[in-house]
């Protein structure tokens, strides 16, 4: 529609110095002869708006002109805590509303705080992906944004470690979490996390329902992490560890297993005694092993005896 098109390049220009024809027709998606009519339009009503021609020219505002028609809609509010995760809003379908509700917002900053807001956005980058790690393939995001934010029931085919499910659920919030999203639904009076990228089929249903209210959302993830932490690792392994196995045990070890790490003074032959959780015991080995020689298991018993065997079959490979 034209008035919120006209909107838009009036708060562009009142969030810049000054414009070019060309940025606003790619920022409103038209043309420029288009942005041409649009500027006799806002000229027509009073607009102080002037053109500066050659090569470092463009359209400006009247040095200290403010304008208050900078109103968020409901939708462009939401996006706002998404702010810095660009990708994150493309995901959902949110990037151009989210691009929207900045651009509002920055109109409507005095001119110092203004520039500020900008050097910030220079410097700063939330990347929330995992390092070397490709993005999910996520086809139902956008839809279930919608079903979270209209308390709309969903019915999806979910692939568990069990295989294929049918489920009919509640969606009560969205997290992501190392470039991977996950959604919290209710199913079956019992709140449950589902991969977002293992959901095969979704359908947004018509019957709403009511979002529980001592549900917490960042609370319910916290504890779910701390749960989901303790399954994994349910065993504590006792190792001896060089001064430089201490030191690269950030590197090798999730943040979970360093924080629960207890680690005693180096003794006299330069180790360190160390208790740490691990997983089950192959996924033990597995991870001990990344150590190197800067490891030495010591028990329990089944475990020491599974890290020998696994180092005397890699030894025989290296023969």
């Amino acid at each position: 529609m034209r008035a919120s098109r006209v909107l838009k390049l009036l708060m562009m220009l009142q969030s810049h110095e000054k414009v070019t024809a060309q940025a606003l027709a790619d920022a409103c998606e038209t043309s420029i002869r288009t942005v041409y009519r649009d500027i006799d339009a806002l000229s027509a009503i009073g607009v102080p708006v002037y053109s500066e021609q050659g090569v470092q020219g463009g359209y400006r505002l009247l040095h200290g002109y403010r304008t208050r028609l900078n109103g968020l809609s409901a939708k462009e509010a939401e996006t706002l805590f998404l702010a810095g995760l660009s990708g994150s809003a493309q995901k959902m379908g949110l990037q151009t509303t989210l691009a929207d509700a900045q651009l509002k917002l920055k109109a409507a900053l005095p001119e110092d705080i203004r520039h500020e807001a900008d050097r910030l956005q220079s410097r700063f980058l939330l990347d929330a992906p995992n390092w070397f790690s490709d993005d999910e393939t996520v086809t139902f995001l956008p839809e279930l944004m919608t079903a979270v934010l209209d308390q709309q029931c969903i019915s999806m085919r979910y692939q568990s470690w069990k295989g294929e499910r049918n489920r009919q659920a509640q969606p009560l919030g969205i997290v992501l979490k190392g470039g991977q999203w996950y959604l919290l639904a209710k199913v079956d009076n019992d709140i449950r996390t589902y991969r977002v990228s293992r959901i095969d089929s979704l359908t947004v249903l018509e019957e709403r329902f009511e979002r529980p209210k001592d549900f917490n959302l960042t609370a319910f993830w916290q504890d779910s992490l701390r749960r989901m932490e303790a399954l994994q690792f349910p065993m504590i392994a006792e190792v001896r560890l060089t001064a430089l196995g201490v030191k690269i045990m950030e590197y090798v070890c999730s943040s979970y297993v360093v924080n629960q790490a207890q680690i005693e003074p180096m003794d006299d032959s330069g180790w360190h005694s160390v208790k740490l959780p691990v997983g089950d015991t192959p996924h033990a080995c597995t991870e001990l092993l990344r150590f190197g020689v800067e490891l030495e298991v010591i028990g329990p018993p089944t475990l020491r005896l599974a890290m020998e065997e696994l180092v005397s079959s890699l030894s025989k490979i290296y023969q």
